[in-house]
């Protein structure tokens, strides 16, 4: 069914974080904003608007943010480990400085203005190590097994379970719920105002969320490559979409 231009029109606008990657397009090899449409495709088909947020100048993350009712932080490579007092292991990807830069700003900017946000993979352990946390650089070898990334852009299959009463398991319940993992790298020490809502058998920490006020989901999982199921993307857009409504009534 065709959506309605009230529908469009009130749909919540969704920041998607995206990263620099160089791409070809004819005689052009330049650096460009990028990011897989599976997010993009979770997010339209959930009822929102996806607005894309590639890395830029730290200082107008608050620009960005104001315009904006929810807010992605995806996947993608691994967080510099000195900005959680880490020695890189050899296994760490190389450092994207302006992603983490960007990202950063963007969460805190998200902070400052209450704004429901969905952290994944990668932005889980952004979140975290924001909040004062740490990572394990590379599970194979902190948990001695390769069963969260196997590799050759395969996503790994895997089961989680979800703590009961938890924002968490008001999604998807509290039982033990599959996902798609591709991560070397996981959950250290916990950071400041978040509890943990699901976790592996090992006892790796597979989600968290925020303590308190506002909305803040955080999953080590990759949601967008289930197609079956977007009810973490229809949350937030619930979310974003109550967001708004009250933005409007205050400023009324």
């Amino acid at each position: 069914m065709a959506s309605s231009d009230s529908d469009v029109r009130s749909a919540p606008r969704i920041g998607v974080s995206t990263y620099l990657e160089r791409a070809q397009q004819g005689v052009w090899d330049v650096r460009a904003a990028f990011l897989p449409d599976v997010y993009l495709n979770a997010v339209t088909a959930s009822g929102g608007v996806a607005l894309l947020l590639p890395p830029q100048a730290e200082q107008v993350a608050d620009i960005a943010v104001a315009g904006l009712d929810g807010l992605i932080l995806t996947g993608g490579a691994d967080v510099q480990p000195e900005l959680y007092g880490a020695e890189r292991h050899p296994q760490t990807d190389a450092a994207r400085i302006d992603r983490d830069a960007w990202e950063l700003a963007l969460f805190r900017a998200a902070e400052r203005r209450r704004l429901p946000v969905l952290a994944i993979c990668r932005g889980l352990q952004l979140v975290n190590v924001a909040r004062g946390g740490t990572l394990q650089q590379h599970l194979p070898e902190s948990l001695g097994t390769d069963r969260y990334r196997i590799g050759g852009g395969v996503f790994a299959e895997n089961e989680v379970a979800i703590e009961a009463e938890s924002t968490l398991s008001q999604i998807l319940g509290d039982e033990t719920y599959p996902v798609h993992s591709y991560h070397h790298q996981g959950i250290g020490r916990l950071g400041d105002g978040l509890a943990v809502s699901a976790r592996s058998d090992d006892g790796l920490v597979q989600a968290f969320e925020g303590v308190g006020d506002g909305y803040l989901v955080g999953v080590q999982w990759h949601p967008e490559e289930n197609t079956d199921d977007r009810r973490l993307f229809e949350d937030l857009v619930s979310q974003a979409r109550a967001f708004a409504a009250r933005q409007k009534e205050e400023t009324r």
